[in-house]
């Protein structure tokens, strides 16, 4: 039989003293707290509102090697009914609430050479949070870099076509799932997530757009100039749109 753990001792009471307030959005107690059923990761989901509360600057986040040497939060996951160790509650937390959408996880590599490690990132999916996981992902980490640590960079993980689409197009449908599919086994990532790119920033906001880059890169070979004779290397990002794009109808 296991042995049972020490029980923590009772509470007495908030004190006297003014207490520091810690943030937690409204949406919180309405969307997602109904949604949570599993209370490692309720436990896992509170404690990351005072974490997060109590750093500043504009880019915040959870790694994952704090949470795992965290005494006080693995004391908290030590539940009796689990015969577990904390660490493999919590990791077993963080997958629930990546799973649930409550944090994005990122994969960062730290240190140089050798020494390099792969470290876990955790965003809140709050709108700043996911802009954020957005500039990572398309590579933009010269917005980050003035706040991010010197011995890190960010890995850039791919999104793959359902995120790129519900992110950037709107809500999918099993058609549009159906088609998604299609392109992803039809053409490659980076041919893909640049036509995003390209339609975001052209606002044209629709698959059939996406689709008809896709085809005429396929048709015409992608890395060509346009019919202006701009060479679309000389704008550098992928906001630019060449005009060789304009005759593509959409519907």
């Amino acid at each position: 039989m296991a042995a049972q753990r020490p029980r923590l001792p009772g509470f007495i009471g908030f004190p006297d003293r003014k207490m520091k307030p810690v943030i937690v959005p409204d949406l919180f107690f309405t969307e997602l707290l109904p949604q949570i059923d599993h209370l490692a990761e309720l436990k896992l989901t509170v404690y990351a509102f005072w974490l997060l509360n109590e750093q500043s600057g504009e880019l915040r986040y959870l790694r994952g090697d704090d949470l795992r040497r965290d005494e006080l939060l693995l004391e908290s996951l030590a539940l009796d009914d689990d015969l577990r160790s904390p660490r493999a509650i919590l990791e077993d937390a963080l997958e629930r609430a990546v799973a649930r959408h409550t944090f994005i996880k990122v994969e960062v590599e730290t240190g140089h050479g050798e020494e390099t490690v792969v470290e876990d990132w955790y965003f809140l999916n709050t709108a700043r949070g996911r802009q954020a996981v957005a500039a990572i992902r398309q590579g933009r980490l010269a917005e980050l870099q003035a706040v991010l640590p010197e011995d890190a960079r960010l890995q850039v993980e791919r999104p793959n076509i359902f995120v790129l689409y519900e992110q950037n197009i709107g809500l999918m449908t099993e058609l549009i799932a159906e088609q998604l599919r299609d392109l992803e086994r039809t053409y490659p990532p980076d041919w893909i997530q640049e036509a995003f790119e390209i339609a975001v920033g052209n606002n044209r906001r629709a698959l059939r757009y996406i689709q008809g880059i896709l085809k005429r890169w396929e048709r015409e070979g992608k890395d060509t100039r346009g019919s202006t004779g701009r060479d679309p290397a000389s704008h550098p990002g992928s906001g630019y749109v060449p005009d060789e794009y304009s005759d593509i109808v959409i519907s």
